[in-house]
């Protein structure tokens, strides 16, 4: 690397680790005035305030704005070479534009590299950490049920269903199992109420009605009474926190996705949508840079002031777009892979076309 190499790294850098610092700080003053009166109403200790809640905070606030960050990072240090001539002299000096772009690649690449590491393996750690202060002290009403009208799979030949599960007594409404042999259906138990009663799995059929079925008959049988019995199911099968993705690693989301497909349960789009996120964010980096560069480069009247504000309105429109296309990936509008990438390919041509008309 020559001089100018290391030289626009550095600025590249440390301007990124300045603009984390910055924005952190603002997002930690706005989310505690938020919630200073809920965390007094908690009683929740100062100690699990700054060292569980607020100190993984900032890792959840970078991996989930690092593409915006870069972006306003870049247009600030490049808008200041700007502005001292720098730019002007390197490319007067012979540099094409295309080497100059190359250290802000190499930036671009470090920065992308650390947030594929920390937004697949660490970020998630530390946000379990954070997410179960917040669900001890402040939202803990985050478990929800995602079990309606759902069947599953219990096994080889073996198929579930539930109408309702009711997550305040542990109530199932509406259960069945359906038996399969060689395709065909060999037995059927219905019971209107499924309750569980004990760790592991216990559960307390409140009157069921059995179905066998061969080549040549079908015998039925009723039953009033309660019967204690044991499924391969336990409450917690059934019960999601709101936010349980973000604290899952990216081998754990897989490995969950696989759980649920060999269920027979639909309900994992939003995590097959994380797991495409936490690709597509680290590809946006090189994007956004590149935007940036060109976008900042060259001088304009309105000074860094107004370069600042594209840098801003553009990370916004980023966001936003990213948040409708996620929604949409998660309605099964469009798929997770299409969903997610739709922002990068999007800025990618307008990142393009800003290079072609940049001042070189």
């Amino acid at each position: 690397m020559k001089k100018i190499d290391i030289y626009i790294i550095k600025k590249f850098l440390t301007t990124f680790v300045f603009t984390v610092a910055l924005i952190s700080i603002v997002s930690i003053a706005i989310d505690l005035s938020e919630k200073v009166s809920r965390l007094m109403q908690a009683n929740a200790p100062f100690k699990e305030i700054v060292f569980d809640y607020y100190l993984n905070f900032i890792p959840w606030i970078v991996g989930l704005l690092a593409p915006v960050f870069v972006l306003i990072a870049v247009i600030f240090f490049t808008a200041r070479m700007a502005k001292n001539n720098e730019i002007l002299s390197i490319l007067n000096a012979g540099v094409s534009y295309n080497r100059l772009l190359l250290p802000y690649l190499m930036g671009a690449f470090i920065i992308g590299s650390l947030l594929w590491v920390g937004g697949n393996f660490v970020i998630p750690k530390s946000t379990a950490i954070k997410n179960a202060f917040e669900n001890k002290y402040i939202s803990r009403g985050n478990k929800q049920v995602n079990v309606d009208n759902v069947h599953f799979f219990l096994g080889s030949g073996s198929k579930a269903y539930v109408r309702y599960f009711r997550l305040r007594d542990t109530t199932m409404q509406g259960f069945r199992i359906e038996k399969f042999r060689d395709g065909k259906l060999v037995e059927l138990l219905k019971s209107d109420k499924l309750e569980y009663k004990e760790p592991p799995n216990v559960w307390t059929l409140d009157g069921y009605t059995l179905r066998q079925f061969n080549e040549e008959e079908e015998t039925f049988q009723m039953y009033k009474s309660k019967k204690d019995t044991i499924f391969p199911f336990t409450p917690e099968d059934f019960i999601r926190y709101t936010n349980e993705m973000e604290m899952m690693t990216t081998p754990e989301l897989r490995q969950f996705v696989e759980y649920e497909r060999s269920r027979g349960v639909s309900d994992s789009i939003k995590h097959i949508t994380e797991i495409q996120r936490r690709t597509a964010d680290p590809f946006s980096i090189f994007i956004l840079t590149m935007l940036g560069v060109s976008v900042a480069s060259r001088k304009n009247r309105g000074g860094m002031g107004m370069n600042l504000a594209i840098g801003i309105v553009t990370g916004a429109l980023f966001v936003m777009m990213q948040k409708f296309s996620a929604t949409f990936a998660q309605g099964n509008l469009v798929s997770p892979e299409v969903g997610m990438w739709i922002p990068n390919v999007v800025f990618a041509l307008v990142a393009i076309f800003f290079i072609f008309r940049a001042q070189k």
